[in-house]
């Protein structure tokens, strides 16, 4: 079974508010890709993944007036993609919704949010001390992740939880104090965030339920100056890799422990360009995370990076697909069920 993540840069934009893509020349909100280009680069990386279940980050916007299930559907099908049913969970205010568009002759999928005295449901309200000052602070998800039960055709049922956790980036703050401020407050909050994706990670690992966790968590070991602030990142908080309870315990993906072990040699999920320096940045934000028994199944992953990954880097025209498509790459785990 193929399984895959993908951040999806303004998908939302792609589709009017029936749902319809919008397949023309005026320009998206990708830097210089008009909209018939970046749909046709989407639907070349969907076609060339071939995934049986694809976790669609920054899917396209849920509310009164328009359909992320809609809007996914449409374009499943004007690309003739075989996982052409999709579904989401708490829809969010964002315009960046969590979806999950998959093939349903493989799998079934249902939003199950699950809630406990540790771990309220997504959607719901965390109290929790985030600076040590004896007061709970209440925390909530701007992007609540989605949590599904799934079953396979051959009668393997297992968990998943898509998340897009808060970005640290200092938006709209201006001066070197206010910047400060800002990304200090940002990472509190989302290590908050972290905290409480781990506390339901931890309730479905003691079930005995095996569970992958993915998406993008706005983080990484050694992204920005704060991190020892904190004393670890919001990654290895999901993985439990500080946890020091034991392997059984412990989330895995090969990039993130990589990454913890040697931060100066890092593969990246996503490439963002600096206007003000006129480069590009590249950073590792998105994982898929299995639990110890998922881990026996001879999973593989793998970073769709037009630069980085040999096939890609190899096929010109689904390297100039994954430029034009998003500012995020996929990643993809290969894995033994059925």
């Amino acid at each position: 079974m193929r399984i895959a993540t993908y951040n999806v840069e303004w998908f939302n934009a792609l589709f009017d508010d029936t749902g319809a893509l919008l397949e023309d020349g005026r320009w998206s909100k990708r830097r210089d890709v008009t909209r018939a280009e970046q749909l046709q680069a989407l639907g070349d990386v969907f076609r060339a993944m071939d995934a049986d279940a694809v976790m669609v980050i920054e899917a396209p916007d849920d509310s009164r007036h328009r359909s992320t299930v809609v809007a996914l559907q449409a374009f499943a099908e004007r690309f003739g993609l075989r996982t052409d049913h999709a579904l989401i969970g708490f829809a969010n205010h964002t315009q960046q919704e969590i979806a999950l568009l998959y093939d349903p002759n493989v799998l079934k999928a249902r939003h199950d949010p699950q809630s406990d005295p540790e771990a309220p449901r997504f959607d719901q309200t965390l109290a929790i001390d985030l600076d040590v000052d004896a007061r709970a602070d209440k925390v909530q998800f701007s992007k609540p992740p989605l949590e599904l039960a799934l079953e396979t055709a051959g009668g393997f049922q297992f968990r998943m939880i898509g998340a897009h956790l808060k970005s640290k980036a200092p938006y709209g703050a201006q001066g070197r104090d206010a910047v400060m401020r800002a990304s200090i407050a940002n990472r509190r909050k989302q290590l908050a965030q972290a905290i409480w994706l781990r506390r339901r990670v931890e309730a479905v690992l003691a079930e005995g339920t095996p569970l992958m966790v993915m998406g993008d968590l706005n983080d990484g070991p050694g992204l920005d100056e704060y991190e020892d602030l904190f004393g670890r990142s919001s990654v290895e908080i999901v993985l439990g890799a500080q946890d020091h309870a034991g392997a059984e315990r412990c989330l895995y993906d090969p990039h993130a422990t990589g990454a913890l072990r040697n931060r100066w040699a890092q593969p990246s999920t996503s490439r963002f360009y600096l206007p003000h320096e006129k480069r590009y940045l590249q950073a590792l934000l998105d994982y898929v995370m299995i639990s110890p028994d998922l881990r026996a199944k001879r999973p593989e992953w793998r970073i769709w990076h037009p630069f980085e990954d040999e096939g890609c880097f190899g096929d010109a025209d689904l390297q100039a697909a994954l430029l034009m498509a998003s500012d995020h790459f996929p990643v993809v785990l290969d894995i033994d069920i059925d």
